[in-house]
């Protein structure tokens, strides 16, 4: 979920992004001779893209070196796999991972500099702060041959985005002073959006993925329930019509999703050969961490990110190995604990969260105790093998507006049974944890089997709370379970999970901050029931975020952005653990490999390219 700013200062953020990205320190194990992120310069990224247009079709043209074509990466993907193919519906990282390869925006994010940049787009421009004008590339086509137009693009976002179908996260950004914005074709090739007002995130939503009409209209008169399967796991891959640089040609659940080069892509080489040089990009779907190092380790996957318990042993195998290790920086990402603090009735008239747990979790005293209860440093060193840092915020570490003035702090045992007491609780001879009421403070803790690094912080987390005398139920589960728990079904009571970002753009997390946002985890609203009651530091936060969105000014916005994690800070409704470094490592017979610290390593997916003589 991820991108940047607005118009007139537009430029001079970007240069101000740029620099901040490369200037922040960021923490190293220099002992494992990690190629520090500024580093990663040395790869110098090719002069940027560039529209030429032949015979009527414009193309985007590559500036990379010209490669050869064929061959397959082979990637992966950890859990059980995409729950949909289908762009919109998509509330995974998986399932937006796999729909991003076969669906282009009319925008992207430049991967070095994070400004935005066409992509299905040939240009566009911002006038009086609210109109924004594309102009779309004449001549290119879906992936069944026919033309890509305007007509695409209002349906997308007036029908689909705006008309509320599938996941409606990017539909509740775009909401301002509770209006959205409006949509018109111009001409088969001009769209023009205007916003009710200045609005600073709007650039970056230009990135979402653009359907095609006559295949998505259909679905679309058939009403939200039908679109809600619509190009489902279980859908023929004929069936799909893509921009991409690559199309589904098969799909076995459990086990690998292959893509196959779509030949009509509309992006070139300098020699104005047609992109991707790939033949295949393949994901297996492998159970877990563990596993997807033995098949990286036995030549099955060409790339691989590494979690900190596996990185020095990499790091020696990489001398005598036929890969690269690459460091790009902090992870833009968040990774936290989160109570349940859900108080309403399912339709059975059941509480979603038990009475007593209610008052446990939505006890600030008790969430800060479990906060200072948490080792992390111990988790750094012994999970990350100190490729981390500490984090107690709700931005990345290379965020621009990350909140400064927050201060890391060590863990307490004494401070949490200090607030534990404030609030009645007590501990018996036996050192047990109760409440006021006598009740033995007991719950489950979840998160994603399969993720070996969660799983040992589960572990740790269920040894820092029993210090505490609590009672803790650790119970990794299945990912697509575990997402439909926490965003449907609301039967769970604390869980660890990471939500991705943008070190640009806070306004990408809305769906999780605003109190009726769609992943608002920790106090989750379902449809039915928007109108619930909300704390007052939930209002004060929708406030802070309407108000980001709209200020226009970097300092104005980032006040406001201040706030709100000094809030989350405080009250503590996500409790965040650590940051980890992104390391991966690749096969050195792909080229035209050129990491970035917002990119990351396969960004540029239709220059790479194999050297066969590598092989």
């Amino acid at each position: 979920m991820k991108r940047i700013f607005y118009i007139i200062f537009i430029l001079a953020v970007v240069i101000f992004l740029t620099k901040a990205c490369i200037r922040r320190d960021i923490p190293q194990n220099n002992d494992l001779g990690l190629r520090p992120k500024a580093e990663i310069m040395d790869v110098i990224y090719p002069a940027d893209q560039k529209t030429v247009t032949i015979d009527g079709v414009d193309f985007l043209q590559s500036q990379a070196p010209i490669g050869k074509f064929g061959g397959a990466l082979i990637a992966s993907t950890i859990g059980e796999g995409p729950k949909t193919f289908n762009p919109f519906n998509s509330k995974d990282n998986i399932s937006s991972q796999m729909s991003e390869v076969m669906y282009d925006g009319l925008l992207t994010t430049h991967p070095v500099t994070g400004r935005p940049i066409p992509k299905l787009a040939k240009s566009f421009e911002i006038q009086n702060g609210t109109d924004y004008i594309i102009h779309l590339r004449h001549g290119i086509k879906w992936s069944d041959g026919k033309p890509i137009t305007a007509d695409d693009v209002v349906f997308t976002w007036r029908d689909i985005i705006f008309g509320g179908y599938g996941n409606t996260s990017i539909r509740d950004s775009v909401v301002i002073d509770g209006k959205l914005p409006v949509v018109y074709k111009l001409d088969d090739y001009t769209v023009k959006f205007v916003t009710p007002q200045p609005f600073a995130p709007f650039v970056s939503l230009l990135s979402s993925p653009i359907a095609p009409k006559h295949i998505y209209q259909p679905a679309v008169k058939k009403g939200k329930a039908y679109f809600d399967t619509f190009q489902s796991t279980n859908a023929d891959p004929k069936s799909f019509v893509t921009s991409g640089a690559f199309k589904l040609k098969e799909y076995v659940p459990a086990q690998r999703a292959v893509f196959e080069r779509n030949p009509d892509y509309y992006m070139i080489n300098t020699d104005n050969q047609k992109l991707p040089y790939l033949e295949k990009l393949v994901y297996l779907i492998v159970g877990d961490i563990n596993n997807e190092v033995l098949k990286f380790e036995g030549g099955e996957l060409d790339v691989i990110g590494l979690r900190g318990a596996n990185v020095a042993r990499f790091k020696e195998l990489e001398k005598h190995s036929d890969f690269t290790i690459y460091n790009i920086g902090p992870d833009t990402g968040t990774m936290y604990l989160a109570m349940n603090l859900n108080t309403r009735r399912n339709d059975k008239g059941n509480f979603y969260v038990e009475p007593v747990k209610q008052i446990w979790f939505q006890d600030k005293n008790f969430r800060t105790a479990v906060d200072y209860a948490i080792d992390r440093k111990n988790m750094v060193l012994n999970i990350a093998n100190g490729l981390a840092q500490p984090l107690f915020t709700a931005e990345s570490l290379n965020s621009i507006f990350l909140n400064k003035e927050l201060k890391p702090y060590e863990r307490d045992l004494n401070k949490s049974r200090e607030l534990l007491k404030k609030s009645g609780f007590y501990q018996d001879k036996k050192g047990k944890l109760y409440d006021k009421f006598g009740h033995r403070v007991e719950f489950n803790l979840v998160t994603n089997a399969g993720n070996t690094e969660r799983e040992a912080i589960g572990v740790m987390v269920k040894q820092d709370l029993e210090d505490l005398g609590m009672k803790v139920n650790f119970k990794p589960i299945e990912f697509n379970s575990l997402v439909n728990k926490l965003v449907s079904t609301l039967d769970w009571d604390m869980v660890i999970m990471g939500f991705t970002g943008s070190p640009l753009e806070p306004n990408g997390g809305k769906n999780v901050w605003l109190s009726d946002g769609t992943l608002h985890v920790f106090n989750m609203r379902l449809e039915k029931d928007q109108n619930s009651k909300r704390f007052d530091w939930e209002k004060r936060i929708d406030y802070l975020f309407t108000q980001g969105a709209l200020a226009t000014d970097f300092e104005e916005r980032k006040k406001f952005y201040d706030e709100y994690q000094e809030i989350v800070y405080n009250e503590k409704p996500m409790i965040y653990i650590y940051s980890p470094l992104r390391i991966y490592a690749i096969r050195n017979k792909f080229k035209n490999i050129f990491p970035t610290s917002l990119g990351g390593i396969t960004y540029n997916l239709e220059e790479i390219y194999i050297n066969k003589e590598d092989k």
